[in-house]
């Protein structure tokens, strides 16, 4: 990053919210902020969670508390226990508040039309793929990666599907037992890693690192849920797995894949690794990778 980039950034933040109204109080012309109308929209028409809502919009819980006790005095929310374990709190729409969402759904959309009616249909279309751009490039942004347990539920989530995963894509489909897979000890230090990405506090990805002694390094069960591919989440568990492998004083990362996963194959060549020969008895796979590194100094 440099002045000139973290400028334009601030720029582009000062122009949106003053496109979009979120200096007023009264956000589209209703008697509540843009905190109270965001509520309103994610709690949705199944209700959610506190715990979600707090997670999903980033903010404490002193701050959600506050504008869900605004939303209750006007009638527009209902928070209570869940019924299976009180320590949960739900928040659903009245009916109140339902038809405030209605109301602000249509003011968006209004608001919507006006930013694009000045401009021209080029001028449209440049603005809707700039700002479908710039959509996916934020959601990236909030996108953690954490090192867990391999038991931790959302370790076990994110192995989950990736083993339905490659049962559906292999010709052959998928047997975890009858694969190579590293046993619970292998991904955990300090004998290896395992990283989970989570957006919004959702487990979406998952990537193992062996760190054996002797040695090249190697990546295992690498996924990314569909969803959220595109958002460079596959290049980004490899740089980090790169960086833990590197500081662990490795010289060399290695990796193997099924011919199915044609993505993942492109990613690693786009991503430096170089095909070499089998150097293990992995049955699924038919490609095997390796990446030199460079040592960490202060290893």
């Amino acid at each position: 990053m440099n002045a000139k980039q973290i400028d334009r950034v601030r720029r582009f933040n000062r122009t949106v919210t003053e496109c979009v109204g979120v200096l007023h109080d009264h956000y589209l012309g209703r008697d509540r902020p843009i905190g109270e109308a965001r509520l309103l929209w994610e709690i949705g028409d199944q209700g959610r969670d506190v715990r979600w809502l707090r997670e999903r919009l980033g903010l404490d819980s002193g701050y959600v508390s506050r504008l869900l006790r605004s939303l209750e005095t006007d009638g527009l929310v209902t928070v209570e226990p869940h019924p299976r374990d009180r320590r949960v709190r739900t928040v659903r729409l009245t009916a109140a508040g339902c038809a405030e969402r209605v109301v602000l759904d249509r003011r968006s959309d209004e608001l919507a039309g006006c930013l694009l009616e000045p401009l021209n249909a080029a001028q449209r279309a440049r603005l809707v793929a700039a700002m479908t751009e710039v959509d996916q490039l934020l959601t990236a942004t909030a996108v953690t990666l954490d090192a867990v347990a391999p038991d931790h539920p959302d370790a076990r989530y994110c192995l989950r599907s990736y083993y339905t995963e490659l049962q559906e894509r292999f010709e052959t489909g998928f047997d975890p037992a009858q694969s190579l897979l590293p046993d619970t000890g292998e991904l955990q230090p300090p004998h290896g890693l395992l990283l989970v990405a989570r957006l919004y506090g959702e487990p979406v990805g998952c990537a193992g690192l062996k760190l054996p002694p002797d040695r090249a390094a190697e990546i295992k069960r690498m996924w990314v849920a569909p969803h959220v591919r595109g958002l460079g989440l596959g290049r980004r568990f490899l740089a980090e797995l790169e960086a833990q492998a590197a500081r662990h004083g490795c010289d060399a990362l290695r990796l193997d894949t099924n011919k199915a996963l044609t993505a993942a194959i492109n990613l690693y060549h786009s991503y430096g690794f170089q095909e070499i020969a089998a150097f293990n008895e992995e049955p699924y796979a038919h490609h095997w990778f390796e990446k030199r590194i460079t040592t960490s100094s202060s290893e």
